[in-house]
């Protein structure tokens, strides 16, 4: 397989050669964990990938407790389905994502029961970020010896707020109505790392090595692992036994690379329309950076990601790949939808038809009050 077949496999199990015709979960399932550390960006990624997608259904299903969104993978805020939650946060927690200290102190074994604790408080209620702080103290000074004094020092510089980062909270909105605005509360999962009904390491592991390669496969072993959060080493044993027994191994030049035998992989030549994704959309970070050449192409990397915020911009699909980013807004009842190609890209005639006919589909579906829509080109 070369870059382009692996680039067809990829849209193939994202939808976005043929849109997804099934529920906002099953959705969410087959695409992959939903990087959402910017809230907004969700309803594109899935009105993309669907053939019929309306923002009240993702709400829906978040009110129904169908989906969830929190701290995941690699420490970043994901939407997942709830039913596969509990094995993208034990990753999570495998990975790391839940030492909340901010110094090399240790921490003494009773200390290790703030974080059992921090959950089991916001399973009472939904928990405002200012209330951890008032929480923290109160439990350090019932347990004085649980917490080395100089991580406590550090710990109050920043209210304690590294202790909110954690799979086994998800975050809920003020008021219980979910919508546009980001959810800014925390509560406790339905079933957070450590709880009696969590899967083991090895299997939380294993179930999502298989659910990377459902949404982005085929892919190697650090792919798998970098997207996870995970050190190769951690993950190696796992695809390989898996290997062994359900996977298929294909080599691609001096990689080996692993799927799922009966996952799409259709012909490279098969046209791939233009494709609008939000902010960190998660098909560009389900590589390691030296292998996203089959969707992100090397010449657009500073493009697409800038530096000093660690943004991942918008970005347009042109025959599959990114050729583009965008941005819109609202003035005076005008929607308007700029796209800016990146360096050396030239769109043809056709392209930027395609785009346009795209981008003005996607102002009418996120500024649905508009009185008037337009598609702009810039440098």
């Amino acid at each position: 397989m070369d870059d382009r077949a692996l680039n067809r496999a990829l849209l193939a199990r994202q939808g976005l050669l043929e849109p997804l015709v099934a529920p906002v979960v099953e959705v969410v399932e087959r695409i992959g964990a939903i990087q959402a550390q910017h809230w907004p960006a969700v309803p594109v990624g899935l009105w993309s990938r669907m053939a019929s997608f309306a923002p009240d259904e993702l709400y829906g299903a978040l009110s129904a407790g169908e989906l969830a969104f929190g701290i995941s993978l690699r420490g970043t805020l994901h939407l997942v389905s709830a039913r596969e939650h509990a094995a993208y946060a034990v990753v999570a927690d495998t990975g790391g994502v839940n030492d909340w200290r901010r110094t090399k102190a240790p921490l003494p074994k009773a200390g290790a029961a703030l974080r059992e604790d921090l959950v089991a408080w916001a399973d009472e209620r939904p928990r405002e970020v200012a209330d951890v702080a008032p929480f923290a103290e109160d439990w350090l000074a019932a347990h004085p010896e649980a917490v080395d004094p100089a991580e406590a020092d550090e710990q109050r510089t920043v209210k304690w707020r590294p202790l909110l980062r954690c799979s086994g909270l998800v975050r809920v909105p003020a008021g219980g109505e979910w919508g546009p605005r980001t959810p800014a509360l925390s509560a406790a999962a339905a079933c957070p790392p450590g709880s009696a009904h969590a899967p083991s390491a090895q299997a939380a592991i294993d179930e999502v090595v298989r659910r990377h390669l459902r949404a982005f496969g085929p892919a190697g072993v650090d792919d798998i692992a970098g997207w996870m959060g995970l050190a190769p080493p951690v993950v190696r044993p796992r695809v390989e036994a898996l290997a062994a027994a359900e996977l298929e191994a294909i080599s691609v030049g001096r990689r080996t690379l692993y799927d799922l035998p009966d996952a799409p992989r259709p012909d490279p030549d098969v046209p791939a329309p233009v494709r609008f994704l939000g902010d960190f959309d998660s098909m560009l970070l389900a590589y390691v950076p030296k292998h996203r050449a089959r969707i992100w192409p090397d010449a657009l990397r500073d493009h697409v990601y800038i530096r000093g915020n660690l943004r991942i911009r918008p970005t347009v699909l042109v025959d599959g790949l990114v050729a583009a980013v965008w941005s819109d807004e609202v003035k005076r009842g005008e929607a308007t939808l700029t796209v800016m190609p990146g360096p050396g890209v030239k769109l043809g005639r056709a392209a930027k038809r395609d785009v346009v006919s795209e981008g003005e589909r996607l102002l009418v579906a996120r500024h649905p009050r508009a009185k008037a829509r337009r598609v702009s080109f810039a440098s």
